[in-house]
Order: C-alpha cells, then sequence, then structure tokens
C-alpha cells in the first residue's frame, strides 16, 4: 500500500480545509497509508480525522528555519519509506523535511521558489480556484489536471464519551439548548465581533431559553470574561479551561454556533453544526464554512474584506457595524424550516 506524507498548515481552519485533499487520497483503489507532520496544536484534530494514520510532531514554531533540526527529522523520517509527500504550505521551510527524507514524490505549489524541494509542481490559478479548501484538493491530482467537482465534505468526529466526562467535569448545564460562542480568532483583532456585541446576543438568546457557553483558547479568556460581565453573566467562559479535543466534544452539544472567521468556526461546519459564520476582514470567498447548515454574515462597506490582521483606518467599521440585531435575524432565518416564506 503506498505511503503518503502530508506536510500540515499551522493553523486550524486550513487543516480542516485539507481534508477533501486527505478524502481523495484516501479512497484511491487499492488504499493509501497516510500520515501528518503537523505543529502539536493541529494534533488533536487530525487524530480526529479517520483518514490520518499516525500524527508526527513537527516541533519548529513559525517562522523557524533550524535547518539541521530539519534535516534530522528529514532522514529519521526517512527511515519510513513514504512513497509520497504533499506539502500543504508555501513556505521554502515546509518543503525541506520531504526533500531530506528522500520522498520520491514531493507535490505543492510552487510558492517560495520551490523548485528542486518539490518535484511534483502546482502552479496556482486563483480564478479557477477560488477556494483554498480546492487548492489543497488540485494537489491530490497531477500537475494541470482538472479538480473532479464537488468536493468531498468536510467531517470530524466527536466523542461522546469525552463529551459527557467534559460536561461533568465543567459542572454544564445540559438542559437547556445551548448556543456555543466563539469570539477569538488568532489572526487577529479585526476578525473579531466586539464584545458588547456578542454580549447582547447573549442576553437575548438567554431570554430565549439558551445556555450559551464561550468557547476558545486561554488567549480568548480575557474577552470572554468582558462578554460574560457586559451580559449580566449569563454566559459560561470556558475559553482556556479545554484543550482542543474536549472543545470539539463540547461544541458537538451546541443547537447553534456563532463564530468569528476561525479554526473554531471551521470546527463547527465539520460536525454539521448550524452556524452563524461573522466576516469583516476576511473573505467567505476563499474560506467559507463547508457546512450546508451555515449562513455567512457580513457588511458590505469599501475597505472590506482588507485581510489585515488590525484595522489599517483603526475603525473596525465592518465588524462593530454589524449589529446584534441582524445576527438575531440570520439566527432566526436559519431556524426557519425549509420552504418556509416561499
Amino acid at each position: 500500500m503506498p505511503r503518503i506524507l502530508i506536510v500540515a498548515p499551522s493553523w486550524i481552519g486550513d487543516m480542516l480545509l485539507a481534508q477533501p485533499l486527505l478524502r481523495r487520497l484516501h479512497d484511491r483503489p487499492g488504499g493509501v497509508s497516510i500520515d501528518a507532520l503537523a505543529p502539536p496544536w493541529c494534533g488533536p484534530l487530525l487524530a480526529r480525522m479517520p483518514e490520518i494514520g499516525e500524527v508526527i510532531n513537527s516541533p519548529f514554531a513559525h517562522g523557524e528555519l533550524k535547518l539541521r533540526a530539519r534535516w534530522q527529522l528529514g532522514r529519521e523520517l526517512a527511515k519510513r519509506q513514504y512513497d509520497q509527500a504533499i506539502v500543504l504550505p508555501n513556505s521554502f521551510k515546509s518543503a525541506l523535511i520531504p526533500f531530506f527524507a528522500d520522498i520520491p514524490l514531493r507535490a505543492g505549489y510552487a510558492g517560495e521558489f520551490r523548485y528542486g524541494l518539490l518535484n511534483l509542481v502546482h502552479k496556482l490559478d486563483p480564478e479557477k480556484l477560488p477556494l483554498m479548501a480546492e487548492r489543497y484538493a488540485q494537489l491530490a491530482e497531477k500537475p494541470g489536471a482538472k479538480l473532479p467537482r464537488p468536493l468531498p465534505p468536510v467531517r470530524l468526529q466527536s466523542d461522546p464519551v469525552n463529551t459527557a466526562r467534559t460536561t461533568a467535569r465543567l459542572a454544564l448545564d445540559r438542559s437547556r439548548p445551548i448556543a456555543v460562542f466563539c469570539p477569538g480568532a488568532e489572526y487577529g483583532p479585526a476578525k473579531r465581533w466586539p464584545a458588547q456585541h456578542f454580549a447582547a446576543l447573549a442576553r437575548a438568546l438567554s431570554a430565549r431559553n439558551y445556555a450559551v457557553w464561550l468557547i476558545g483558547s486561554a488567549k480568548d479568556a480575557e474577552l470572554a470574561g468582558d462578554i460574560r460581565a457586559q451580559s449580566g453573566g449569563v454566559c459560561e467562559n470556558l475559553c482556556g479551561k479545554t484543550e482542543l479535543a474536549a472543545a470539539i466534544d463540547l461544541m458537538a452539544c451546541a443547537s447553534l454556533v456563532v463564530s468569528n472567521d476561525s479554526g473554531l468556526m471551521h470546527v463547527a461546519a465539520a460536525l454539521g453544526k448550524p452556524l452563524i459564520a461573522l466576516y469583516g476582514s476576511s473573505s467567505p470567498a476563499h474560506t467559507p464554512p463547508l457546512c450546508a447548515a451555515a449562513r455567512i454574515v457580513k457588511i458590505d462597506i469599501e475597505c472590506s474584506p482588507c485581510f489585515a490582521r488590525d484595522c489599517p483606518l483603526g475603525h473596525f467599521k465592518c465588524m462593530n457595524e454589524l449589529l446584534p440585531a441582524r445576527v438575531l435575524a440570520e439566527i432566526d432565518a436559519l431556524s426557519e424550516p425549509a420552504g418556509a416564506g416561499n
């Protein structure tokens, strides 16, 4: 059985958008064995993807070269005798380890002038492949070949046993419908809906008998604390209280998820949850949630999308002027039976 090594991206959302690629590889006639070289924070996510056999830890921080350490890891991986590597990031550094591992076929986009490091070089046509998921899936094909559509769906497995264990540990009430808010965005503040808007939405949903859980990393705990305070205490601040695997299993309890454009937004989509996806500085034309039960909410202003981490103009209008009443209306529309209002 052919053995393939995937060099994974560093962002959780991007890793989920790579799953259609993994599905295409997994479904090849005769089957393949797929391992992933990934940073530690992506490991729990990959462990929930049935296509992945083993996750190999990539110890390199963002931007680190550490050429000797990469060579040493490559030589260790050479013992596994992979038949092919597919390099998802576009950086020069990310293509080094498969080269050092003497993997015969090394596929990826040209990126940072990686000719030689890669020998199956794809040239990206952004107009033909506007979606990140399509760009990754194309790497399962020969360079220049047409991408088969539709893409396989993105799907994550939750663990009901771990869900019960985590809700018990955190003393969470599951007797009411649960709305999960994901207020963080690792990329930067330009992608974050304001705390006061999340708080207003929490109060409105609490009045409708929802329990509201705030889920995110420890970096989001202060922001979530502000949301809880401004909501009058109707939210449970769970940011920083769970690892990613437990956050996935808590999100599996949700009747509704409201999220910025973030990795957790893509987790909600992969779980098939009814989802309100809030876009400001980024564009749903490039990284939309791959989920039928999702509504994209954004306002059209001249400066959006700017793709900046922080608002270049300092006003954050794309998020500040996206009001809670608009989001609540989208939640109501999401809850309507199919065909209602026609």
